[in-house]
C-alpha cells in the first residue's frame, strides 16, 4: 500500500536554478522543493515571499513537491480622510493674474 504524502504550507525563501526552491515551513524548517508538472506546464511563476502548498514524502522530510501557489491576502485599504475627499478649491487670498493686452 502506498503511503499518503504529507501536505504542508510554507513560504519561498530562495529561488535556485532548475526550478528548485528553498522553502521555509511554518515551523521554521527549511526544505528543498521543486514545482510539480502541472505548474510547469501552465508556466506558473514563483518568486521569493510567495506562500505555497507542498507535498512531502513521509520517508524524506528534507524534500518536497510544490503543488499550489497560495493567494496572498489583499493589502489593507486605508480610507481617505474627509479633507482628502473634498474637491480642491483655490484659496480666496490668492492674487489673480492680470491679463495683458490681447
Amino acid at each position: 500500500m502506498k503511503e499518503q504524502p504529507i501536505e504542508v504550507e510554507g513560504s519561498v525563501k530562495v529561488v535556485l536554478p532548475g526550478t528548485m526552491f528553498r522553502v521555509e515551513l511554518d515551523n521554521k524548517h527549511l526544505v528543498l522543493a521543486t514545482i510539480c508538472g502541472k505548474m510547469r506546464k501552465r508556466f506558473v511563476r514563483l518568486t521569493v515571499g510567495d506562500r505555497v502548498k507542498m507535498e512531502m514524502s513521509p520517508y524524506d522530510l528534507d524534500k518536497a513537491r510544490i503543488t499550489w501557489r497560495l493567494r496572498l491576502p489583499p493589502p489593507a485599504r486605508r480610507r481617505p480622510s474627509p479633507a482628502a475627499r473634498l474637491p480642491a478649491r483655490p484659496s480666496p487670498a490668492a492674487p489673480r493674474r492680470a491679463r495683458g493686452p490681447d
